[in-house]
């Protein structure tokens, strides 16, 4: 029986939050960056998310690992890799084989237009090179609002602003944050997000650890406010339930009822659709899955 939850999102006080489909899952149970969940994601519009590592040829495929013994039944460095060798491997979870960047271009043009990828670069901008920026705008350039490219390497980002200027941009400076925090307090992380969002990258969206967010507002600083007064949305990550199948407990309930009264624009889980059912058990106001017009 199909379920009434969908995992796109939950609205909630005026507010809508999406969830977004990490790894490219709905469940624990999904295989690792299936091609069919994709597909799936893509049908329903939902926001979803995947990584990608740069091949020999310039290429991407669609995996964490620097290393195809990491993922899949091959071996060696994947920038190192033919498309060719890579197609013949599978997943050692779920064993289907690796999506390549060529394929992600093909569905992309099935996508609804509420559809969002993200596109978590795993390299950095020197490994990715010019023939990289070059796969990505012969392939991808004109996909517009489809797709948000994130990564640790900000160099790499303003590469994609200079010359894939309709994409959406993310940064994640949680780790950065977390030792200010530790060593400055809240003035110098409150500093240094400010100066990061007005930086080079100039970022559609802001990637923090949910737990970074909750402590901070508890010691008196609204990370996700001071976001949204720049303009810039919000993803938390990555809230996943203990058990999917019971829902919230306890700790659980209060720390994302927490989560969602600072109205991040997008929560990260594993879990979309048990998070959107066990957050309607406990917020019976809360409306869910349909997307508001405007929301994205």
């Amino acid at each position: 029986m199909a379920s009434e939850f969908s995992g796109l999102g939950i609205a909630y006080q005026g507010h809508f939050t999406r969830l977004k489909w990490h790894r490219l899952r709905r469940s624990f149970k999904d295989p690792l960056f299936s091609a069919g969940v994709m597909a799936e994601g893509f049908r329903l519009g939902a926001s979803s998310e995947l990584d990608l590592r740069v091949r020999t040829d310039g290429g991407f495929v669609v995996l964490h690992d620097e290393e195809l013994e990491g993922e899949t039944t091959g071996h060696g460095l994947i920038r190192e890799a033919l498309p060719e060798t890579i197609r013949g491997l599978t997943l050692l979870e779920g064993g289907h084989p690796p999506i390549l960047s060529e394929d992600l271009a093909t569905m992309l043009r099935t996508a609804h237009p509420d559809a969002l990828l993200q596109f978590d670069m795993k390299d950095e901008f020197a490994a990715v090179g010019s023939r990289g920026m070059d796969h990505l705008s012969g392939y991808f350039a004109g996909a517009g609002s489809s797709i948000i490219i994130s990564g640790a390497d900000l160099d790499l980002i303003v590469a994609v602003k200079n010359r894939l200027p309709d994409l959406k941009r993310g940064i994640d400076p949680t780790n950065k944050l977390v030792d200010i925090y530790r060593d400055q307090g809240l003035k110098g992380v409150e500093t240094d997000l400010r100066a990061d969002i007005a930086g080079p990258t100039e970022p559609d969206t802001i990637y923090l650890a949910w737990q970074l967010v909750l402590q901070a507002a508890k010691d008196g600083l609204d990370l996700i406010g001071l976001c949204h007064d720049a303009g810039r949305l919000v993803d938390a990550w990555t809230f996943n339930l203990r058990s999917p199948d019971a829902g919230f407990d306890e700790a659980e309930a209060r720390q994302f009822a927490a989560l969602m009264a600072l109205k991040p624009d997008q929560i990260t889980t594993d879990e979309p659709i048990a998070t959107e059912r066990a957050w309607a058990r406990i917020a019976p106001e809360a409306s869910q899955s349909s997307m508001p017009n405007g929301s994205r």
